[in-house]
């Protein structure tokens, strides 16, 4: 191991100068919801906290199921990076940012029934449904600015301008975090403040992703004006791309909010003290996304100038310290996780729930490591339709077929079913991966 972080000293540097600003910037995400889970989870009621649980699960559903808008931009704009091609990388960010208008747009027309969904699907009780009508009626409204934002920061992140990214997500949570304190505890809004705070910091954001984008096109000569940058086959190509990782990205979210959802069938406190550890796996995930977006950026600049021999030096890198990120949240959850959960709710029968279901999370950031990072590398070759198979396969077997088999277990089945389900993504991504290497198809 010595050898290998001495002789690829200066390989190691450039990962980490690109991911750390990515890790730190990705901390303050959970933190916000962390912000979120304890204003509220102070109110005195478990109602408040499940609604908020309930209403920002659909808003993250819908927001990460936009997730492909991210990560298409980061690998197209990385290979055209790679090449050089300056009008392509400017006509990239025109039709990528027309998609993320499109999808936005999509999602607020079909608002109303979705919150039917809600209810049909939760099964939750009348003040729980409440709140989550509360939140979700606010926040939905964010989606033009929020869409947009994941192809601004796909964009930056495909350019290798790691601090862009940073000052965005830094300028988004700050600003979150900051007006939820002031709405919910200040103000009294309860679920409605949590709501209209995290949609001001969306629109704040995407002013200054703007002003960032613009300043960093300038900086590098590429001229925004760029013509002939629309056309059916264009965007044709584009949603073929995006189709894939949409459809992954569906089944990833049809995962997690069975789980919140079924978890609102056992019980309040339950589906309450899930939202309280789900905070732990979204600080783990946040944080090897870190490492993801740096291989997303620097395998897709790679394969942009057809260099074999750096996809897989930087597949090793980041597979190196995506497992030192791993064992590390798996150790500061074995010594503070206790603590933090006490932090984030004050009501008793959530604390003893989510102390009891707190060694799942702990196990989970060692089994996850894999499947974070290699969605970054395969990102990077823009291998969609193999990410797409994957999770398929994956949800199948490894998240739903466990479910089934152990659903006596109640939420222990669930705990079960989702760690099996992302060991498994990483193992078969891991597996397809050694394929494309043996067959010499990496820059196909």
């Amino acid at each position: 191991m010595k050898q290998f972080l001495i002789h690829n000293k200066a390989h190691h540097k450039s990962l980490l100068l690109l991911a750390g600003p990515m890790i730190l910037s990705n901390i303050t995400v959970p933190l916000l919801g962390i912000v979120d889970t304890a204003v509220i989870g102070h109110l005195g009621s478990a109602h408040y906290l499940a609604g908020i649980a309930l209403g920002s699960t659909v808003i993250s559903i819908l927001f990460w199921l936009a997730g492909f808008l991210r990560m298409s931009t980061t690998g197209l704009v990385a290979q055209a990076y790679g090449k050089n091609d300056l009008t392509q990388l400017a006509a990239l960010l025109k039709r990528s940012l027309l998609l993320a208008s499109s999808v936005a747009l999509i999602l607020i027309l079909l608002s109303p029934l979705i919150k039917h969904a809600i209810a049909y699907l939760s099964a939750a009780n009348s003040d729980v449904l409440n709140e989550a009508y509360r939140y979700f009626s606010i926040r939905i409204f964010s989606a033009p600015a929020a869409l947009c934002n994941l192809v601004l920061l796909g964009w930056m992140l495909g350019v290798h301008y790691g601090r862009g990214p940073f000052y965005l997500l830094l300028v988004t949570n700050i600003t979150n975090i900051v007006l939820d304190i002031y709405f919910v505890v200040y103000l009294d809004w309860a679920v409605a403040g949590a709501a209209w705070a995290s949609l001001i910091a969306d629109y704040t954001a995407l002013i200054f992703a703007l002003l960032l984008v613009v300043q960093l096109a300038k900086k590098q000569g590429i001229s925004l004006a760029v013509a002939n940058w629309f056309s059916i086959e264009k965007m044709a190509g584009l949603l073929s791309l995006n189709r894939d990782i949409f459809i992954r990205s569906l089944v990833l979210q049809l995962c997690f909010s069975f789980m919140t959802f079924y978890a609102a069938r056992i019980g309040e406190t339950t589906l309450a003290a899930n939202a309280v550890l789900l905070n732990f796996l979204m600080l783990v995930s946040f944080a090897l996304d870190g490492i993801a977006y740096a291989s997303e950026a620097k395998v897709g600049q790679a394969k942009g100038q057809k260099s074999v021999e750096k996809i897989r030096l930087w597949v090793k890198i980041s597979v190196f310290w995506g497992m030192l990120f791993g064992i590390f949240y798996s150790v500061f959850f074995i010594l503070f996780g206790s603590s933090i959960i006490k932090l984030l709710t004050n009501v008793p029968e959530v604390i003893e729930e989510a102390t009891h279901y707190l060694p799942w999370v702990i196990v989970l950031p060692i089994l996850a490591m894999s499947c974070f990072l290699f969605d970054g590398i395969f990102v990077g070759l823009t291998r969609a339709k193999a990410m797409r198979n994957s999770m398929l396969l994956s949800a199948t077997i490894g998240f739903f077929g466990v479910f089934w088999l152990f659903k006596e277990w109640q939420n222990n089945g669930l705990w079960l079913a989702m760690s099996c389900f992302m060991l498994m993504r990483g193992v078969t991504l891991i597996i397809k991966y050694q394929q494309l290497k043996t067959n010499n198809q990496l820059l196909d």
